[in-house]
């Protein structure tokens, strides 16, 4: 049987997103981008160096900035949120980049302190219907980052959706085996 993650380094993967998500969302406020791309990119570096895993979390990173152009690109073009730091985008007046970053990191979550979401779309679902709409709403009241264009409830029914499908998604193409991460259990598989 595959040896289970070190709680120290699920906690770890937990709070090192959770530092990203509050760098980037007052970076953005801020009218800062570098923010969230240089705590993304220090926390990818961290979580691929250390896991066991690195090419599911590669294409996790994959699934997640698809999901992040295709979600905040249509609600930057449809104008039901306005993004703050949005100068660039990707594709341009889509994604920006701080938000994609925001992306990035919450991919590097999928396989380590989300794995339990693993093979269960409906509970990744539910998490996405819930909790995407409210880091938004959190991102909005806390710092500015986003702002909603009235009402409101159209912005955050699309957010619903668009995070219950991409988790759903993830949920089902994530790997079945559980990681291991090597700076805790001091090998590779």
């Amino acid at each position: 049987m595959p040896e289970q993650p070190h709680a120290v380094s699920v906690l770890g993967n937990l709070l090192g997103y959770q530092l990203v998500w509050f760098l980037a969302v007052y970076g953005a406020g801020a009218g800062r981008a570098w923010p969230a791309l240089a705590a993304a990119a220090l926390f990818a570096l961290w979580q691929l160096a250390g896991s066991a895993t690195p090419r599911d979390d590669l294409r996790l990173i994959g699934i997640g900035l698809g999901c992040g152009v295709l979600l905040d690109g249509l609600l930057a073009r449809l104008q039901l949120l306005h993004y703050a730091a949005a100068a660039v985008a990707l594709p341009p007046g889509g994604a920006p980049l701080w938000i994609l970053a925001l992306w990035v990191a919450f991919a590097l979550t999928l396989n380590h302190s989300l794995r339990w979401l693993r093979g269960r779309v409906l509970r990744a679902a539910l998490l996405g219907l819930l909790g995407g709409p409210l880091a938004y709403l959190a991102a909005a009241r806390l710092a500015g980052a986003v702002s909603f264009v009235a009402p409101a409830w159209h912005a955050l029914t699309v957010l619903a959706l668009g995070w219950a499908g991409a988790l759903a998604l993830v949920a089902a193409v994530a790997p079945d085996a559980p990681p291991q991460t090597a700076a805790v259990t001091g090998q590779r598989q």
